[in-house]
């Protein structure tokens, strides 16, 4: 899998583009400069860098060295810094009460199996009062093949996301449908689903 990603981030081009997540940059509203905040699988960079222009300290985690060269790259062309770390997140150390943001923008690796131990592992690195910004694909993405895991189990609905994440506040949750343009990857019309979650 990591030769995968080292495979699709090695060339010059960004897969994914350098503009931030749509939904993630809709939310700038709840940030502040000076958080801290979790990229989580942020590959190449166009989120934890956007976030990092923002003014919050952001840590970009990824298990694809290639990304991440890409990322720190991204980020001192845009003149701002980011801390990078290479890392399999089903085996990292996430901590306790560490990051005022995680942002979790199409981290669909992982199967239904292993997501709850993730999100789990998510709301306890938030601090209290934290902040969770999310998106991903539903399974309908299936019919419109514009991006994202070809493999259902790797898709989630508002329903799974809601169980998963109970213990949090949840502040926005829904399914939807719209016109994405993020670099090859991810281009056309795309079945969503969008979580913004806080910590009690």
């Amino acid at each position: 899998m990591k030769e995968f990603w080292n495979e699709r981030f090695g060339g010059p081009d960004y897969f994914y583009g350098t503009t931030p997540n749509a939904f993630l940059a809709s939310q700038a509203h709840l940030l502040q400069p000076g958080q801290s905040a979790l990229a989580v699988a942020d590959g190449e960079g166009r989120n934890g860098v956007w976030l990092a222009g923002q003014g919050l300290d952001v840590l970009a985690v990824d298990f694809s060295e290639k990304a991440l060269q890409k990322s720190r790259k991204l980020a001192e062309g845009r003149g701002v810094t980011i801390r990078t770390e290479l890392a399999d997140l089903h085996q990292w150390n996430w901590g306790e009460n560490r990051f005022d943001v995680i942002v979790a923008i199409f981290i669909q690796f992982a199967s239904s199996q292993e997501r709850p131990a993730l999100h789990l592992a998510m709301q306890r690195a938030l601090k209290p009062g934290g902040l969770l910004l999310l998106q991903g694909y539903t399974p309908k993405q299936l019919e419109f093949k514009t991006g994202g895991p070809s493999n259902i189990d790797n898709l989630y609905t508002a329903q799974d996301l809601r169980r998963d994440f109970s213990k949090l506040e949840i502040l926005q949750l829904r399914e939807h449908e719209m016109e994405i343009d993020e670099g090859p990857g991810h281009s056309g019309i795309s079945a969503l689903v969008d979580l913004v979650a806080r910590k009690a």
